[in-house]
């Protein structure tokens, strides 16, 4: 078939498409109010789900080793209307440029391997020690430059080069000897100009820790950024604080940061 026959065909196409636009337009208002009323059923019946899967994973022991950010897509972000569950994609998103090399460093679920970086990234090799959240990631957030690896970054860091690093609300999970040895193989793999970005959070004020998984708590951002000032010559540790925790941001890098003055994706004007 040649070129002039198939964009023939296509016209046509898309001339009954406008047709049958045209025809349906009566019919708008009874669709919307429908597809409104099966809307509403089906969050209100996916909230009630994720609510009793949360109860069951996180109210009966053990305790999972990762979490399920569909409970906090389809319930309890609306259910609380805190939102850090989606500021720590955000904010590493913030840190990438586009069609970098990526390597997620304990990423759990792939929640956030899906929904933020694998838009932007040339590449995304996301892995964790626990095969249960590799296979969790592999079935529900598959994305063709996405790739799950099951590693114990202790001893099986993935080798290669790339342009950002992200540990995601995984650093906590380690001692402070463990963190400062990965602190040193990580720096081996960003390139010149290369980022790590990540979130943790605060100690409770009464030393509880928060998960039981959890080997160190962080006091503060300056207790925090200590584990990278001997690496990098620029680091930012920011915090958002809400009732149920106090969340700390990283980035770090021998380069520009997000906001600062070479950073460019931004301008800034002052009097």
């Amino acid at each position: 078939m040649s070129i002039f026959a198939e964009a023939g065909m296509q016209e046509e196409r898309l001339a009954r498409l406008r047709g049958w636009r045209k025809r349906l337009t009566f019919a708008k208002p009874f669709l919307e109010w429908l597809f409104s009323v099966e809307g509403r059923i089906a969050e209100w019946w996916a909230a009630s789900a994720y609510r009793r899967l949360c109860l069951a994973q996180w109210g009966i022991l053990p305790l999972p080793e990762f979490f399920e950010h569909k409970i906090g897509l389809y319930w309890s972000w609306s259910a609380t209307r805190i939102p850090h569950f989606v500021e720590r994609g955000a904010f590493s998103l913030l840190a990438m440029s586009s069609d970098c090399r990526v390597l997620e460093l304990c990423c759990g679920d792939g929640f956030n391997a899906h929904h933020f970086y694998s838009a932007r990234a040339a590449s995304v090799l996301s892995v964790d020690f626990d095969p249960k959240a590799i296979s969790y990631a592999r079935k529900n957030f598959r994305a063709p430059n996405v790739a799950y690896q099951i590693a114990d970054i202790r001893t099986q860091m993935p080798e290669g080069t790339f342009d950002n690093i992200i540990w995601d609300t995984a650093i906590e999970h380690f001692t402070e000897d463990e963190i400062a040895a990965l602190m040193a193989h990580i720096k081996l793999r960003l390139t010149a100009s290369g980022i790590l970005s990540g979130h943790t959070i605060v100690e409770r004020a009464d030393g509880r820790k928060m998960l039981p998984h959890h080997e160190y708590e962080f006091k503060s951002k300056e207790d925090l950024a200590r584990f990278f000032t001997p690496h990098f010559k620029n680091v930012k540790v920011f915090e958002t604080i809400y009732p149920d925790r106090h969340n700390l941001y990283f980035w770090a890098s021998d380069d520009g940061l997000p906001f600062s003055s070479t950073w460019p994706h931004a301008t800034k004007e002052c009097e």
